[in-house]
């Protein structure tokens, strides 16, 4: 090999190193900007600043924010990975004061919004990941990238009602299957009904549906309930209302146009064999999730994540963090009790900061 072709090799081998040093960085700025969350290119990350930070867009979230900002506190509210809560997979509403007639879940919440808007809450798509409440001012960082800062902190992120999560449960949701039997017992009046779950959520559920529907079967997977012994004397007290003992339930059935909720098919746990009951609703009373986890290690927590509260009031164990809503209430929770406990942390916000 000659000097020359010697320094030509040395020139390609350079080149060809070159390009390769040069396709692998390419590569690396393709790879990172492709896992930057959409909503982070290119977006400058801002820092917001209120006297009342307020989580979620509940009955409760809401009605916090009209009381704040009729109290020229500012709020700024940031309304979850679920806008509305629970009332935007309502349909029907007739239990909410000041309508004669029936009105939507959906639009009542847009009613709400409309109204926090107008008396000067500050509304923020997006939904929070962290919280520090080890001091105040609280910061809460959001999944959008952007920082809120409160003087106070009112939740309001609610519980979640556990499903099946089944693919014919979606299907005849609010067209038959229904997780509340106080928001739309009504409509099965004079109707047979089920009810699936054995703990105290499922028993008062059916107690409730009793006083309105012909017939109520029980659906429980076990051979005995775990709800309170009171309970249950009342319940077997009832006749109208009947147990499925060792049962699930595997599919619900019923027509597709429109849809229409006609029976369940049921699996016995202990035979695996199927059967199918006649019904013309079905609630699902296995219990509801409060929407709490950011708040573990932070604050007082009861047994099954709920958010506890002082008697007759808001405050939580931590001075300037309210809490309101179904997230802190495992009883009523109803959508006027949300919002006047929304009402209450407003309240005890503005009092708090003098």
């Amino acid at each position: 090999m000659t000097i020359e072709s010697a320094e030509q090799n040395k020139k390609v081998s350079g080149n060809v190193k070159t390009h390769v040093i040069y396709q692998y960085v390419m590569l690396l700025l393709i790879t990172t900007t492709l896992f930057i969350p959409p909503q982070k290119k290119g977006k400058i990350m801002t820092t917001y600043h209120t006297k009342a930070l307020i989580l979620g867009s509940g009955p409760a979230g809401y009605s916090a924010a009209i009381y704040a900002a009729r109290a020229s506190m500012k709020p700024i509210l940031v309304s979850g990975m679920q806008p509305g809560g629970q009332l935007t997979i309502t349909t029907d509403v007739e239990n909410y004061p000041g309508f004669a007639d029936p009105i939507q879940g959906p639009w009542l919440v847009e009613q709400m919004e409309k109204q926090a808007v107008h008396v000067g809450t500050d509304i923020k798509p997006d939904y929070i990941v962290s919280v520090d409440l080890s001091k105040r001012p609280f910061v809460c960082v959001g999944e959008s990238g952007d920082t809120y800062i409160g003087e106070t902190l009112i939740i309001c992120t609610g519980a979640s009602a556990r499903w099946l999560g089944i693919p014919s449960e979606e299907k005849f949701k609010n067209f038959g299957v229904s997780a509340c039997a106080t928001c739309d017992g009504f409509f099965f009046r004079g109707k047979e009904v089920a009810v699936l779950g054995g703990g105290n959520s499922a028993v008062e559920e059916a107690l409730f549906l009793s006083n309105l529907a012909a017939k109520v079967t029980i659906v429980h997977r076990r051979n005995e309930f775990r709800a309170e012994k009171i309970l249950q004397e009342r319940l077997f007290a009832k006749p109208n209302i009947s147990v499925i003992w060792d049962s699930a339930i595997e599919e619900f059935l019923g027509t597709d146009n429109p849809p229409s909720l006609t029976g369940i098919k049921l699996r016995s746990t202990k035979t695996n064999e199927f059967s199918e009951l006649k019904v013309d609703g079905a609630f699902i009373a296995i219990g509801h999730t409060p929407n709490t986890e950011l708040f573990k290690g932070q604050l007082d927590l009861d047994a099954a994540g709920y958010i506890i509260t002082a008697p007759d009031s808001t405050t939580t164990n931590i001075k300037g963090v309210f809490a309101a809503g179904d997230v802190q209430d495992h009883v009523f929770r109803q959508a006027v009790t949300a919002a006047g406990t929304g009402c209450m942390a407003a309240l005890e916000a503005e009092r708090f900061l003098g």
